[in-house]
């Protein structure tokens, strides 16, 4: 079986304007570099739906749902907040971006694949339960999550996310629920300010301060979240995979470097080989300078179809 690999063009055609971080070549980027790479040939594509408002109501209240989707402009751009901004063709693909996941759960539900990796936009994990912000609308990881509870009947599932900003959006939907183990790392004190207090028990959370390099993450992959995860048997692994730790990207102030990003999932694709049936969902999350976030996530796609 092979790894899939999900996008769709609506992903390219939101824009948040000249000189965004957050654009359509983060894409195009990672294409192109998938393809130079030779791995393309060795991988499923697949294009992503649209989320359904049912789906999305998993985790999003239906209100605020249909609040974002009929606030689309149908012209310009049109911001939600100081950082995020819609464009008449936005809630396409913040649509597809969350669909991604959701047909990317039932590829690996069904065995279709051994895993797969959404390369979509906008991103989804500061996208609190009825708040759109820091670039993103709806949260994709969680919806692909809750999809794979209720309509996969899972028990269990943990969500890793190393992007360099904490995922305080899926936070705030996730914490308290028994279901879900959410461990991650982030630089602090940093955006979006959350995560090193007041955290819920099924929360673990690592802020880390700038300057950290690799070195320190493979230890606390070592010692802090694998160890978790064994104590809590998931039956399935959901990665929110930002690269913009990376210490090319000038959007923040870590450290690591493809090798690092290839280690790590790694650690993860043998954990979930040996403790869930091989079963990995990985979407893309922030990475801002084009030609480390290229290198990172084609590392990253690499590492999970095991070439």
């Amino acid at each position: 079986m092979a790894t899939a690999f999900i996008t769709h063009p609506d992903c390219w055609m939101h824009n948040m304007g000249a000189m965004h971080p957050e654009c359509p070549d983060r894409l195009s980027a990672i294409q192109d570099r998938l393809i130079a790479s030779g791995i393309d040939s060795f991988l499923a594509f697949h294009d992503a739906p649209q989320a359904s408002i049912e789906q999305l109501a998993r985790v999003h209240p239906v209100r605020h749902v249909e609040d974002l989707i009929g606030s689309a402009p149908e012209r310009g751009i049109k911001h939600i907040d100081p950082d995020t901004a819609m464009c008449p063709h936005t809630i396409r693909a913040a649509l597809r971006a969350a669909g991604a996941g959701v047909l990317a759960v039932d590829l690996v539900m069904r065995g279709e694949v051994n895993n797969a990796f959404c390369a979509v936009r906008p991103p989804g994990h500061h996208a609190e339960r009825d708040r759109a912000m820091g670039f993103c609308f709806f949260n994709n990881i969680a919806v692909a999550v809750a999809h794979a509870l209720e309509a996969h009947g899972l028990k269990r599932v943990a969500i890793i996310d190393f992007d360099v900003h904490h995922g305080n959006g899926t936070e705030n939907i996730f914490a308290g629920d028994e279901r879900v183990l959410m461990a991650g790392f982030f630089q602090h004190p940093f955006y979006p300010y959350t995560g090193a207090e007041g955290v819920a028990h099924n929360m673990v959370n690592v802020p880390v301060p700038a300057g950290t390099r690799g070195d320190t993450i493979k230890d606390l992959v070592a010692d802090v979240w694998l160890p978790a995860l064994r104590n809590f048997a998931p039956e399935a692994l959901f990665i929110s995979a930002g690269f913009d730790a990376h210490y090319e990207d000038d959007m923040a102030s870590l450290g690591l470097v493809e090798a690092d990003y290839s280690w790590i999932t790694l650690q993860l694709r043998q954990f979930a080989e040996q403790h869930c049936g091989g079963r990995i969902v990985s979407m893309l999350e922030g990475g801002y300078a084009l030609s480390a976030l290229a290198r990172s996530a084609v590392a990253h796609v690499k590492v999970l179809a095991d070439l």
